[in-house]
Order: structure tokens, then sequence, then C-alpha cells
């Protein structure tokens, strides 16, 4: 049904080809626009969206200190504590959590 064709990329001006098994792929998703760019300009063009978006390099978390509630050993917590609710450490959140 299906036969190869030869694309141009829109960035790097090769020609690349759309077999007929990725045509086929495309039909079957609903996508209706041939692709546009070679692979190797779309795994580009994906590796720097997903250093832009955040998820790649994540912002050190300020830590705040404080003492469990607990146990009473020091520890940091990604809040600043107010005071008026308990602390807990790693340990003991996840043992208070499980028994919930």
């Amino acid at each position: 049904m299906f036969q190869d064709k030869y694309l141009t990329c829109k960035d790097c001006g090769s020609e690349f080809a759309f077999t007929a098994s990725e045509q086929e792929f495309f039909a079957e998703k609903g996508f209706t626009n041939e692709p546009g760019r070679c692979p190797s300009c779309r795994a580009a063009r994906r590796g720097q969206r997903n250093n832009n978006s955040g998820f790649a390099r994540r912002e050190e978390r300020q830590m705040y200190p404080a003492v469990c509630s607990g146990c009473g050993v020091e520890t940091t917590v990604p809040f600043q504590p107010r005071g008026d609710k308990p602390v807990y450490c790693r340990d003991c959140f996840s043992s208070r959590r499980s028994n919930w």
C-alpha cells in the first residue's frame, strides 16, 4: 500500500527516507502531516527540548534545618518549619506514612 518517499529536512536540507513502515505507523496513529525533519535533526530537537524543560537539570531545592518530632534527630526539610506542626525526618515520615 505505502511506498518509500524521500523528503527534504527543513533544518539541514538533507534528503531522508520516509519509509513505508513509518508511513503505516503515522497512519495508524492518525498523524496527518509527514515529518519535516530528518531523524538526526528530530533527535537533536528533542534533546534541546528536554534540556530546556527543567527536567534534565533540576535546580537544587532549598532545604531548612529541623529537629524530627519523632526521634529528635537533626534533619533538613524542603519547607520552612513554622513550629505549629510536627516535622519528621525521612525515616520517621516513611514509617508514619505506611501506617496511614
